[in-house]
């Protein structure tokens, strides 16, 4: 079936659909799976959170059949607990949200988990780590926004490097298996210093799929991954 489990040392690459060729999103999908890619992230976006509005679950359940890689579906949208269960029921494995976007973010994350998905929490550049003083040993995923959300195609914000690094220890402290996603701005040429910093989970959309050769991107991905394991 869809797995969100294995080995905790693991790197994990998840394209986002975002910036790929929605013509031909079936297609694109099936495509960087087999380049070598592990995961599908969806940016759902609603015009009202973010400026930008994006994808539903419609897509999310036409896509399910064609692939059996997770999905990791990120909402960034207001009000959240609403469109979770959609989500789920259209085949997503993992569902991260912000905690801005939620009226109560254990009923939030309790809901995520009651519809049988993995549950993930949301930082914008400028939110605090201090929600995961409450909510750690609940969640499965840690997302960083290395961007301000809305769009793709952002450049890096090095100070991520930094939050990357505390959640890191939070979770090395907390004794838990917590992946740690990065998104915004990930490229070959710093994907390496980015998993330095203690990220797992790369989330890349134009560094991918505005390439031509998505297997080449992602094998040179690797190879800088491979590095910080030396």
């Amino acid at each position: 079936m869809y797995r969100t489990d294995g080995n905790p040392n693991m790197y994990r690459i998840a394209p986002s659909i975002l910036s790929a060729d929605f013509a031909r999103l079936g297609e694109e999908v099936q495509s960087v799976i087999a380049a070598g890619a592990d995961m599908v992230h969806f940016d759902v976006m609603d015009n009202h959170y973010v400026p930008n509005l994006t994808i539903g679950p419609m897509v999310c359940e036409a896509i399910r059949p064609l692939t059996k890689a997770v999905i990791d579906v990120h909402l960034m949208v207001k009000p959240v607990d609403r469109i979770i269960p959609d989500f789920a029921r259209a085949g997503a494995n993992i569902i991260s949200f912000h905690p801005e976007a939620s009226d109560h973010v254990d009923r939030t994350i309790g809901l995520i988990k009651e519809c049988g998905c993995k549950a993930g929490m949301v930082f914008n550049p400028a939110t605090p780590l201090s929600w995961l003083d409450y909510t750690l040993d609940k969640l499965d995923l840690v997302l960083i926004m290395s961007v301000n959300p809305g769009f793709g195609g952002q450049k890096f914000i090095p100070a991520a490097l930094g939050k990357l690094r505390a959640v890191r220890e939070r979770i090395q402290k907390s004794g838990r298996e917590v992946w740690l996603e990065v998104d915004g701005g990930v490229k070959v040429d710093n994907i390496a210093e980015i998993a330095h910093a203690g990220a797992d989970t790369f989330v890349a959309g134009t560094a991918i799929f505005g390439t031509k050769d998505y297997k080449a991107t992602i094998t040179a991905m690797r190879t800088e991954l491979s590095k910080t394991r030396s």
